[in-house]
């Protein structure tokens, strides 16, 4: 496995694929071209690496390879992390495009491959990755509002029952806990919410 260390990279690329030459040309291309590229002539091989905590900002894949082919290593990043990845093969059999989509690939270049022309598809690729990205980071955001936005109304609801008070006096009173406290109020809340679940686990 060889990795290109130049200073002045802009993104990471995984490249895979089991023909040397290709592998090469595509490596010294991309490299050229700004990017940071590690090379892989096998899924196997591809695995070894991303078990070594590495995580590239784009994985481009080639489909046919002795061993695991591409769309099993496909598969295998969408599990790990997400990491986006695009598609090579040297068909262009719409079976194998479809494929290679339902495994949620970014793009798919057939071979022979021509640099210049790969290179818009790689950035479109990067550019969809970040969308997608984003839009799992402003999902994961409003999960945990409204998880936090639940325990809160929970923990109120505890108050209420435990000190027995009006919902807008339980409320206030968590809120000057949470500030006695200094700590924020979904924090105190889930501690309250905490209590009350490990209260009702029967003994072991």
């Amino acid at each position: 496995m060889a990795t290109d260390k130049a200073a002045a990279v802009r993104k990471q690329l995984l490249v895979v694929d089991d023909d040397r030459l290709v592998l090469s040309l595509m490596a010294s291309g991309l490299t050229d071209a700004g990017y940071g590229v590690t090379t892989a002539d096998s899924a196997e091989e591809a695995e070894a690496w991303l078990a070594s905590g590495e995580r590239p900002d784009l994985a481009i894949l080639d489909v046919r390879m002795p061993g695991q082919g591409g769309l099993y290593l496909a598969q295998r990043l969408r599990e790990l992390d997400h990491i986006p990845f695009m598609m090579l093969s040297a068909y262009s059999e719409a079976q194998i495009v479809e494929k290679a989509t339902q495994c949620g690939a970014l793009g798919y270049a057939v071979k022979p491959l021509d640099i210049p022309q790969l290179i818009p598809a790689v950035e479109a690729a990067l550019a969809r990755a970040n969308e997608l990205q984003g839009l799992r980071e402003t999902r994961q955001q409003l999960q945990r509002a409204l998880d936090a936005e639940r325990n809160i109304s929970v923990a109120t609801g505890i108050f209420m029952i435990k000190h027995r008070l009006a919902r807008q006096e339980a409320f206030a009173l968590l809120r000057d806990t949470a500030r006695s406290q200094r700590r924020k109020l979904a924090d105190v809340a889930d501690d309250v919410v905490g209590e009350r679940e490990s209260a009702k686990l029967p003994p072991r």
